[in-house]
């Protein structure tokens, strides 16, 4: 229903709570209502938009972006227009603590997509649950950002209520690639490197412990920086271990020189690795990377019926970078923010309350609809219901996925 009285969001952060004055003081671009008045609201984003990972963090930025456009265009919220904030982190915590600080401070912001890295959650966590701002990341997949430290011994304890994501977790996400691994691939002898990031550690943890469950040998392990280039010492170790598989936990800036480092020194077995490998770049990075191995969250985008008009929308939108592994859920992130927004103003007679953020959040943990990558919604501690994941391979320089499923519990 359309209201008459339109009100202009600013606020007051003493709470965390959002506080709204009379039209006419924000923007002269917001729309206009029946009435002459608006409302504008802010949709955050954080990413890596420059450095190593910044294919990922535009694809973030530019579907955020689309989803916004679509909601104003469909005037899926009559009366308000929603626009965006895209902060840049670097993949790294001490931006992204500092970016999370921003947004907080902006009055129109009432929800963040973001970010794309585990460890940078990590430092914007507290930010934003202390101002009651609903934070969904459509890509991070430590366990322990929805279910707590403890949650490997069974002890799972949600310790942020703003905090949701799109993606699954690397609970799944490992010991699905260790079942491929062992059970399809047959290999049997992994050495394992990780980057000892919050991802990349637990990530290779979580595969770890499932290869060995299965039967499998680790013959090796070994920890980087996510910064090297030269892998010549690994390479040495990995092939005095007789190793028929290297798993790597980190992200692709890192993982192509490392696969084709060991190619060259004649190591010609498979390199696999999580979403975080799973890029267009780790295959420009790595001459090498044919047959290499990933895993991503959900099914391949592209093969949805869900998905069809994002992807038409996305190239008729004429963005530069692809939408990558994380764009149907960064689009799906954002449509549930609008979501959110949708309800607490529905529930308010049509108009944001004094207290929108803390009430966003509340409606978040409800929401459910049908998104780009399928039904989203969310359990009990704001980790996505879809629990579905996608092995893709390197074939003819392109990655194709070779199986899609859901974890089975051995």
């Amino acid at each position: 229903m359309r209201h008459r009285s339109l009100l202009l969001l600013t606020s007051v952060l003493t709470t965390g709570a959002l506080t709204l004055t009379a039209c006419g003081s924000r923007s002269d671009d917001s729309k206009k209502g029946d009435d002459g008045a608006a409302t504008t609201v802010v949709i955050g984003v954080d990413a890596p938009l420059t450095g190593d990972l910044s294919a990922l963090g535009q694809g973030i930025k530019n579907s955020v972006e689309l989803a916004a456009n679509t909601a104003n265009k469909t005037k899926e919220v009559p009366g308000v227009t929603f626009k965006i904030q895209a902060l840049d982190d670097q993949g790294k915590p001490g931006p992204g603590q500092q970016n999370a600080t921003k947004l907080v401070g902006d009055k129109t912001v009432v929800g963040v997509v973001g970010p794309l890295n585990s460890s940078v959650a990590q430092s914007m966590q507290k930010i934003f649950d202390g101002a009651n701002l609903v934070e969904v990341s459509p890509a991070n997949t430590n366990p322990s950002l929805t279910q707590g430290e403890k949650w490997a011994t069974g002890t799972k304890a949600r310790t942020f209520k703003s905090y949701f994501r799109t993606a699954t977790t690397d609970a799944i996400q490992g010991p699905f690639a260790a079942q491929y691994l062992f059970g399809e691939a047959k290999k049997s002898k992994v050495y394992v490197i990780d980057d000892q990031k919050t991802y990349g550690a637990g990530l290779a943890a979580t595969f770890t412990g499932e290869f060995t469950k299965l039967g499998g040998k680790v013959v090796g392990t070994a920890h980087v920086n996510p910064d090297d280039r030269d892998f010549n010492a690994i390479v040495t170790k990995v092939k005095a271990a007789g190793a028929d598989a290297v798993y790597y936990g980190g992200e692709y800036p890192a993982a192509g020189p490392l696969s084709q480092q060991l190619k060259d020194n004649g190591v010609n077995i498979p390199l696999m690795g999580g979403d975080g490998m799973y890029s267009a770049d780790y295959i420009s990075l790595n001459k090498k990377a044919e047959g290499d191995l990933a895993t991503s969250v959900g099914a391949p985008v592209e093969t949805l019926p869900s998905a069809k008009k994002f992807v038409a929308d996305y190239a008729a939108a004429g963005y530069k970078q692809a939408f990558e592994a994380y764009g149907g859920y960064s689009y799906d992130s954002a449509w549930a923010i609008i979501q959110a927004v949708k309800t607490v103003i529905n529930d308010n007679g049509g108009k944001l309350p004094t207290d929108a953020r803390a009430k966003i959040t509340t409606a978040m943990s409800k929401v459910s609809f049908n998104g780009v990558t399928g039904t989203v919604s969310f359990d009990e501690f704001g980790d996505t219901t879809n629990k579905q994941l996608t092995v893709y391979q390197v074939k003819g320089g392109k990655w194709a996925p070779i199986k899609s499923g859901v974890f089975n519990q051995s």
